[in-house]
């Protein structure tokens, strides 16, 4: 088994999971989400206070609402080291999910001639986007909710 990837920003003396720093709605990241709507106002509002904390986050709307703009400024707020990752759930073949999103181990099976990182581990450090998660099968769903749950996954 090996962990899920920390996705959580690099600890630091100043930096405790839960607790928040103050980030002003001036912080570019936000600048990029343009309107002046109540409703935009309070979704700047939450993200700025969600941003520094280790927590998930889910982002609901229609298509073409902004949901990918909201979740880069979400991890470029957060301080993550890591990178964004972003996966099409609904481009992902159900017969390659698992080897594209936990990877495998050479000689895990015919042609595994090198260790391959999953999409799971490119994240660690950073911020791994689900993007139409609800497109993947239900049997896929199931595997990723025990990796969100439980933080551990094989290869």
């Amino acid at each position: 088994m090996e962990n899920a990837p920390d996705l959580a920003p690099d600890a630091s003396p100043n930096h405790f999971p839960g607790e928040s720093r103050e980030i002003p709605l001036s912080a570019p990241p936000l600048r990029a989400i343009v309107g002046i709507s109540q409703a935009l106002y309070q979704i700047k509002e939450t993200m700025r206070k969600v941003a520094p904390l280790d927590l998930p986050v889910i982002i609901e709307g229609e298509t073409g609402t902004g949901k990918e703009l909201l979740a880069q400024s979400l991890h470029q707020l957060s301080g993550r080291q890591g990178p964004l990752v972003i996966i099409g759930c609904g481009s992902i073949s159900p017969t390659l999910f698992e080897n594209e999103l936990f990877g495998h181990l050479k000689g895990a099976f015919t042609g595994a001639l090198v260790d391959h990182d999953g999409l799971l581990s490119q994240a660690r450090g950073g911020t791994l986007l689900l993007d139409n998660i609800c497109d993947l099968p239900l049997s896929c769903q199931e595997k990723l909710l025990r990796v969100l749950q439980e933080h551990k996954f094989r290869r």
